[in-house]
């Protein structure tokens, strides 16, 4: 395709994979395809074909098709892009700040929306760096591991999804948090070593804050309460809460207050084992210091 005397070539489904709508997420589902109406609408309205826009915008015919039929979720490039071709005056572009929100699976941005709701957040984590705390060097890392392996995009997709949830740490009032980390994974150096100081740097940062109590499990430990797996629970404003463990219930979301004092003990039981904060930061530091 030749633009100004140059050939451009137009972006495929190849060069984006992984941009599709969950079909199992409703919310998601209904604000793709009304987007995808509304360009639809707009450059039937202005007299292009579909095949023109494309190449106004730097996408395929077939690609446009699927973007205004609901089926691929829309790049802020192409919003922004398709704003300015269409004469929008901003209210295409503007409506990345609802499909931004879908490039996350269902289950992430339920998640998001709970700790953003909670008052009180308390983590156990047993095998990695839990999300809250990763950067994205660490997250890109350990998601980029999995087995068998996800799209590139399909990774930067995730990375971006754990590191809005860190939004936690920015509100106000802010809630109160604490973490729990064994020792043998704040050892290992996930992505490098730069990688690895950056994560360290990271935890060491969170760990001073006021509203954070951050402990590591010692591998030296005798007796330890956490060997079922990961405990997280969340507290609400109403008084309500929810909690989740590996080894309970069968791993689901509960808040039947029975569980909930189970999940309690448990979590306050492998608190009292680990280190206390201030010698958790430094071993931290003392990993820092040895990289």
């Amino acid at each position: 395709m030749s633009v100004d005397g140059e050939v451009r070539r137009l972006r495929t489904e190849a060069d984006e994979p992984g941009w599709e709508v969950d079909p199992d997420d409703e919310w998601g589902v209904a604000v793709i395809t009304t987007v995808g109406r509304q360009l639809r609408l707009r450059r039937e309205a202005v007299g292009m074909r579909a095949a023109d826009f494309g190449v106004a915008v730097g996408y395929g015919e077939d690609l446009v098709y699927k973007i205004e039929g609901g089926k691929r979720i829309p790049r802020q490039e192409y919003l922004d892009k398709a704003d300015a071709v269409l004469g929008a005056g901003g209210l295409i572009a503007a409506a990345w700040e609802d499909v931004k929100k879908v490039r996350y699976p269902k289950k992430v941005r339920e998640l998001g929306k709970l700790e953003g709701q909670a008052v009180e957040i308390g983590l156990y984590e047993c095998h990695i760096i839990p999300g809250l705390l990763q950067t994205s060097e660490h997250a890109r890392s350990v998601i980029g591991a999995a087995q068998p392996p996800y799209s590139p995009d399909d990774v930067e997709r995730m990375v971006a999804a754990r590191l809005a949830r860190q939004s936690v740490f920015e509100r106000s009032p802010a809630p109160a948090l604490s973490f729990v980390l064994e020792e043998g994974v704040v050892r290992r150096p996930i992505g490098g070593t730069m990688a690895w100081r950056q994560q360290l740097e990271r935890l060491l940062e969170v760990g001073r804050l006021h509203n954070v109590v951050l402990q590591v499990m010692p591998m030296n430990c005798d007796t330890h309460s956490g060997l079922d797996g990961r405990i997280e629970l969340l507290k609400f404003p109403d008084g309500t809460a929810v909690g989740r463990s590996d080894g309970a219930f069968n791993g689901r979301p509960t808040s039947e207050p029975k569980h909930l004092r189970i999940l309690e003990l448990r979590y306050g039981t492998i608190r009292a084992q680990a280190l206390s904060p201030g010698e958790s930061l430094a071993v931290i530091e003392h990993l820092l210091g040895e990289t």
